[in-house]
């Protein structure tokens, strides 16, 4: 795996401060057990099966969740740029995953490997710390899945497309149509209208 660069490693802390703040000697350690992985398109980050030895941090591009049915791939979540990825479960319980996570296009993802993060936690300068950070990514996994369960009770396709925007717009503009439908849970002919719909609304 190629060297982090500074400003990958000052993106990250940036993003890392919503949970924890490093001092500046807790930070030179914590640098030390932080790695970078490139993904071509189509190239996956974590495979149903397999455990998840990795907990990663979207620097650029976009990857997708998705589960295979029937033969039918079925996508269920996406992670854009500043947002944290892994098959979390695995990844804590050392289980092996049920879902596959796939890189949209060419993605940069700044990884911690499951041997690094138990060394962070066994590090007296960096336990309290860490432990509160894997606290908190824990509750914003939890929150993450229920505000989407609670999208399709509450919210109508069209809706919940409009809060995709939100989050990765130019990314979607790239992307598959019918990743999306899986997403939202509707036909491709259906995220047609909608976007048709919205398109002429917004003239």
């Amino acid at each position: 795996m190629d060297a982090l660069t500074q400003a990958q490693l000052n993106q990250f802390r940036e993003h890392m401060a919503a949970y924890v703040e490093f001092n500046e000697a807790e930070w030179i350690i914590c640098t030390q057990h932080l790695s970078v992985q490139k993904l071509k398109k189509k190239q996956h980050f974590a495979e149903a099966g397999q455990v998840c030895e990795t907990l990663g941090f979207v620097l650029s591009g976009s990857v997708r969740y998705y589960h295979v049915i029937d033969g039918n791939e079925i996508t269920n979540y996406f992670s854009f740029e500043n947002d944290y990825v892994s098959s979390y479960k695995s990844f804590l319980t050392g289980e092996r995953g049920n879902n596959y996570i796939q890189a949209l296009e060419p993605t940069t993802i700044l990884t911690v490997s499951k041997k690094d993060w138990q060394l962070m936690l066994n590090n007296p300068m960096l336990a309290y710390k860490m432990e509160r950070f894997g606290r908190l990514l824990a509750e914003h996994y939890l929150i993450c899945y229920d505000d989407r369960v609670t999208s399709f009770i509450t919210q109508t396709p069209e809706e919940r497309y409009l809060k995709l925007l939100q989050t990765g717009r130019e990314v979607l503009q790239r992307m598959r149509q019918h990743y999306i439908a899986n997403f939202l849970g509707i036909t491709p002919v259906s995220l047609s209208r909608i976007r048709k719909r919205i398109l002429v609304e917004h003239k």
